[in-house]
Formats: C-alpha cells, sequence, structure tokens
C-alpha cells in the first residue's frame, strides 16, 4: 500500500465549495482507500492505496461530484514525492529569509501540477514579467517565492497560462502533510 496525499482544488474557499471533513473522509472511505485523514479544511487529504494515480485521480474526482455535486480537481503526490518536494526546495535560506521580510503573510508556496507544462507554456510563462517573484520548475511543481503577497502577485495570475491543472499549498501546509504521512 503506498501513502498518498491528495490536494483537492478549491475545497471550502470564499465560501464556495464547501464540504465538511468528516463527509469528504467517509466518501473517500467508501470508494475503497484506507486510514483517510485530513488536514484543515481546504482539501488536503491523506490515505492509502495500492492504485495507480491515474485511477486514483478519476476515482476521486468522480465520487467528489457524484456526492458533493461539484467537479474537483484532484492534485496527487505519494508521501515520497512530498518528501522529495520538501527536500528539493530550490531556493536558500537567505532568498526565503529576504523575502519574508517583506511579505504580507506566508512566502513560500508550491504550485503542485498533475502533469508537467509542455515546452511551450513553460517559455511562454518565463517571459512573463512576474513582478520581482521569484520561481523555479521541478518537473511538475513549481516554487513560488513572493516578496510581497501572493493576493495579488504578477506571478500568481501567471500560474494559469502552463494550462495544466493544479493547486497551491503553502509550505507549511507541506511540511505538516509531510509530517503526518511519516507517522
Amino acid at each position: 500500500m503506498t501513502i498518498y496525499i491528495a490536494l483537492l482544488r478549491g475545497i471550502n474557499v470564499g465560501g464556495k465549495n464547501k464540504i465538511k471533513m468528516a463527509d469528504l473522509r467517509e466518501s473517500l472511505t467508501e470508494v475503497g482507500l484506507t486510514q483517510v485523514r485530513t488536514y484543515i479544511q481546504s482539501g488536503n487529504v491523506l490515505f492509502q492505496s495500492s492504485e495507480t494515480e491515474p485511477r486514483l485521480n478519476d476515482l476521486i474526482g468522480n465520487k467528489m461530484e457524484q456526492d458533493f455535486g461539484f467537479p474537483v480537481s484532484v492534485i496527487l503526490r505519494t508521501a515520497e514525492e512530498l518528501r522529495k518536494i520538501i527536500i528539493s526546495c530550490p531556493f536558500s535560506e537567505d532568498e526565503i529569509k529576504a523575502a519574508e521580510a517583506t511579505s504580507v503573510g506566508e512566502s513560500l508556496y508550491v504550485s503542485l501540477m498533475s502533469r508537467e507544462p509542455i515546452p511551450e507554456k513553460v517559455e511562454f510563462f518565463k517571459a512573463r514579467d512576474q513582478g520581482g517573484d521569484k520561481y523555479k520548475m521541478v518537473g511538475r511543481d513549481l516554487y513560488l517565492l513572493y516578496h510581497h503577497s501572493i493576493r495579488n502577485a504578477k506571478l500568481s495570475a501567471n500560474i494559469q497560462k502552463l494550462a495544466v491543472p493544479s493547486t497551491v499549498r503553502n509550505w507549511k501546509t507541506l511540511n505538516k502533510l509531510h509530517q503526518l504521512a511519516e507517522e
């Protein structure tokens, strides 16, 4: 059995797509996932399964729409993939501290994508003005370092130009999910 982390996009954000975490855990247990746990209200789910990632994407996505009445983008990482994301942060401690000194709120995030963007989209993304914020693409993960705020950053707006389903999590949340996966 593999430990997976499902990152559901747009759950319980701004009063939309409300799902109680107890209902979410029950729903995912009904489709055969085991050891289902959630972390905070924004659609972070840890579970065990022997299914493949594509099969799990379909299974979870279909179950969410069936039970809750709206489509949900599902981004999956194994516990090992999440561990690699954490240990492979491409920004130095000094870069992170400098960003934190000027940022309102969190400064370090990762946009987790369902697949790697095509090279043409990556080149288009690289050509966009990111407003002084930094990023590093590593496979299907985009590390984001904000010097002011994620809210109105050009970098945030440009992520959708990669044309790949994705969801963003802050560094603290990813570290907590990694810790929970290791328990």
